[in-house]
């Protein structure tokens, strides 16, 4: 199975313009999501619209395939990054460009959904504990997953789900076990070619979830388990606690 990780990276970003060259101690953020990567594929790209990404990308060593600017999401824009280099992959991973701090396991992980013939899709949950507080849990910029009993998810939520009737908000965490999703997605090449032509869907509009347009679709979505957490980037003020976070490692 031959695999391939694309790392969607865009300039323009509303609140955090620039953000994929925004420095983390010497390093581009860009190129620590890039070398995470590297720890375990070797097919490893960075697609961007921008020649500012484009250039520090090339200037480590790694590789960057140039996309429009008038892509919906990273899924299409990983789509046209496959399409532009014309290799015959099986698997196509998006990793996000905000995520430095990918632990190589999550990607391993990822990419043993796909030893399943009937895996279409893949992504990954980290089961809240009742370490989390109430504020984690109810937070709506960290979407939710409904499992079923075959590992494969049902629906995700920008709202708590489920609800737990007659149990107050502050007992959740302790009679469920709820689970966050890790936005980092598998595909199988054709599959990914077929999704990025879907409209987008009632679901995916109501949440701003583009994973909906494809359950809504009957598309099926394989999740794997990891214990490990993740620290997106979407601000400068979270650049500032990830930096902190950094300094932290050995």
């Amino acid at each position: 199975m031959k695999t391939a990780a694309m790392i969607p990276a865009r300039f323009a970003s509303t609140r955090f313009p620039g953000k994929p060259l925004a420095m983390m101690d010497g390093k581009p953020m860009i190129r620590r999501v890039y070398e995470q990567v590297r720890k375990v594929l070797e097919d490893v790209y960075v697609a961007t619209d921008d020649v500012r990404i484009f250039d520090v990308v090339a200037g480590f060593g790694g590789k960057a395939v140039m996309t429009s600017a008038h892509h919906r999401s990273g899924t299409d824009r990983c789509r046209e990054a496959v399409e532009r280099i014309g290799k015959p992959f099986d698997v196509i991973l998006n990793i996000q460009g905000d995520e430095p701090f990918i632990h190589p396991s999550q990607i391993t992980l990822l990419t043993d959904c796909f030893t399943s013939a009937d895996t279409e899709l893949a992504t990954l949950v980290k089961p809240f504990t009742e370490d989390d507080d109430r504020d984690a849990l109810f937070n709506p910029s960290s979407p939710k997953v409904v499992v079923n009993k075959k590992g494969e998810a049902i629906y995700f939520s920008r709202s708590v789900i489920p609800f737990i009737r007659d149990v107050p908000h502050s007992e959740w965490l302790g009679r469920h076990r709820f689970y966050k999703h890790i936005g980092i997605y598998g595909y199988r090449t054709d599959i990914l070619q077929q999704i990025t032509q879907l409209p987008p869907s009632d679901l995916e509009k109501a949440e701003s979830l583009e994973q909906l347009r494809w359950i809504e679709n009957g598309y099926r979505i394989k999740v794997a388990v990891t214990e490990h957490e993740t620290i997106g980037i979407d601000t400068p003020e979270d650049m500032q606690r990830a930096l902190a976070f950094l300094r932290k490692q050995p």
